[in-house]
């Protein structure tokens, strides 16, 4: 029988690492995401029609997809000129399904069955936390509040120097229960890579996704991010990820990956360039219990520093 994986996460990250590897075994994966964007095209769609974000599920639909290549470059094509917050441009075409479907039907589980259908995903799913609406918002350290996952994402209006002390949502939401049962019933669960206050904790913020994650007997691996990131993790340490992302699912991590290669200040550099908010490489505590924290060379070979599909996917598979 197949091994079930529960993969926790959202914006590109996960999608273009976790997902893509591990879908290269045999394996039955499960990937969640929080439908609590607050920015770009999804926004829009949000004001406009008052339908869930599709931004985070449609990646996870790509990912997961078997349909041709076409199908999948035509859900990922962006149209239109529109300028919106933090850079997005246009919408894409993926967004104007999911959410064209949930206006037509008034029915977010129908427009997500279509979409299954339309891109060919046969033995995986892409599973939101929620289908209830709600919004996050972040407690800094000197106690202001910041709402929205766009703003905390990419901070425009507050310090970003300042810590966030606290993630909440503005209205309570009941989890998804096919998301509830697809952990219940996981024999591994995967957390991240991802922007850790934007796109990974509000996965564990409606009602009961937290708690079932205390009950399963899966194991929980948290895939630790490369870099740091402004106005989120400012100065985070290994250990530092690892403590929060502990405080929210309510229980202990089992096994920690983290990336211990260091990469050339030209390569750091080149990568800042070219991603928004970026800062330093994640820092390595000293005597991380080796246990529970794996530590290895998990970097594509060049370019900008992100992890390897291929060596992830065959170290969360040795676990």
């Amino acid at each position: 029988m197949r091994k079930e994986i529960v993969c926790f996460g959202g914006g590109s990250a996960i999608s273009k690492t976790t997902l893509t590897g591990l879908k290269k075994y045999s394996v039955k994966l499960s990937a969640i995401s929080s439908m609590l964007d607050s920015g770009g095209s999804s926004a829009q769609f949000r004001i406009d029609f008052k339908t869930l974000p599709a931004g985070d599920i449609r990646r996870h639909l790509i990912a997961l997809s078997d349909a041709p290549s076409w199908k999948k470059e035509l859900f990922g094509l962006r149209i239109g000129r529109e300028i919106f917050d933090g850079g997005h441009k246009g919408h894409s075409f993926g967004n104007i399904f999911v959410s064209g479907l949930e206006h037509i039907f008034q029915d977010f589980e129908k427009a997500m069955e279509i979409s299954h259908e339309f891109l060919e995903i046969k033995d995986h799913k892409a599973l939101p936390a929620t289908i209830e609406q709600s919004h996050i918002y972040a407690i800094l350290e000197n106690e202001e509040v910041v709402f929205g996952e766009d703003e905390i994402d990419v901070p425009q209006r507050h310090d970003p120097k300042l810590k966030i002390k606290k993630l909440l949502l503005t209205k309570k939401v009941k989890a998804y229960l096919p998301a509830i049962d697809a952990i219940s019933k996981a024999d591994l669960i995967v957390i991240g890579p991802g922007d850790l206050y934007s796109s990974l904790l509000p996965c564990f913020l409606p009602d009961g996704i937290a708690e079932a994650l205390q009950k399963t007997k899966a194991k929980k691996v948290f895939v630790c991010n490369t870099m740091t990131k402004h106005g989120e993790t400012n100065g985070f340490s290994v250990l530092d990820f690892s403590d929060k992302m502990e405080k929210y699912i309510g229980c202990p991590l089992d096994f920690v990956i983290y990336n211990k290669e260091i990469s050339s200040k030209e390569r750091i550099d080149e990568h800042k360039k070219n991603a928004v908010g970026i800062l330093e490489p994640v820092k390595i505590d000293k005597e991380l219990d080796d246990k529970k924290f794996i530590g290895n060379n998990i970097l594509i070979k060049d370019g900008p520093i992100f992890h390897d599909p291929e060596i992830l996917a065959k170290l969360i598979m040795s676990l």
